[in-house]
């Protein structure tokens, strides 16, 4: 069954993110005639996918109607001047869907009309692969088809969870908006600790780059949890035991990561005003 939101689409930021979702959204059958982008800066990537699409960029809105789904997939620091032109077209039966991160939907609903339902979601970087997970939470004036159509845009692009309290959305962009480049980083020290350990620069970022690839895979098609993966490996009194007692010993690596995002958690707070 193709992607259908009602109506039309109006995706306002067509950048890294915004253009991988509207891939995800069109490989799943949404129709390009009833998509419309807005960004006088579009990426040359991104603008020449949007001309091989069919879909409008850049257009004379004048007559466009009230679009049935608003994506704002903009930087939040450009927010206060991006939305007050898009109010005149949110109307009811509008749903405005932010990816924005830090802005808040009160952020939002002060330059919109009122009662306009938003969904505040958080998506991450895996989304461009189609692997991304997300996290949204809905405004009381979105309505479940609404909330079905947003679930459905979102999904284009990895798995979804809902939540009901925004306040949770810090935490969530801490741990898993910010956690790709967490698990880069990992690959960057063990390539590091592989050259320390002798191996040649090349062959060490090959192995840690392979390595993490392959355990995200087994993860992912495995149903069994990250706990009994890890025990699978680790043989008593074995190589992997050796280097686990140091990452699970005192100030290891649970400590570090928790310190980590609890950091990111703070900055998310700060930014989000």
């Amino acid at each position: 069954m193709s992607l259908d939101v009602g109506g039309t689409l109006l995706l306002v930021g067509a950048g890294k993110m915004g253009g991988a979702m509207l891939e995800g959204w069109l490989r799943l059958g949404l129709d390009a005639s009833k998509v419309v982008a807005l960004d006088p800066r579009a990426p040359t990537e991104s603008a020449a996918m949007l001309e091989r699409a069919g879909v409008r960029l850049n257009p004379d809105l004048t007559g466009l109607g009230r679009p049935a789904v608003i994506v704002l997939a903009i930087k939040p620091q450009t927010m206060a001047a991006a939305l007050p032109p898009l109010a005149a077209l949110a109307g009811e039966g509008t749903l405005v869907l932010s990816i924005m991160a830090g802005k808040t939907i009160a952020d939002m609903a002060a330059l919109l009309p009122p009662a306009t339902a938003i969904v505040r979601a958080m998506p991450n970087t895996p989304a461009a692969v189609g692997r991304g997970i997300t996290v949204a939470v809905p405004n009381d004036h979105v309505r479940d088809a609404q909330r079905q159509a947003a679930d459905a845009l979102l999904r284009a692009v990895g798995k979804v969870d809902w939540v009901s309290d925004e306040g949770l959305i810090d935490a969530v962009t801490a741990v898993s908006g910010s956690g790709p480049a967490y698990v880069f980083h990992l690959v960057e020290a063990m390539a590091t600790a592989g050259e320390a350990a002798g191996l040649p620069a090349d062959l060490a970022m090959r192995l840690a780059r392979a390595t993490v690839e392959g355990a995200g895979e087994l993860l992912f098609r495995s149903d069994q949890t990250a706990a009994t993966l890890r025990e699978n490996v680790t043989s008593p009194g074995g190589t992997t035991a050796a280097a686990l007692e140091v990452l699970r010993g005192e100030g290891g690596l649970t400590p570090l990561v928790s310190r980590a995002v609890a950091a990111a958690k703070r900055r998310a707070g700060e930014l989000s005003g």
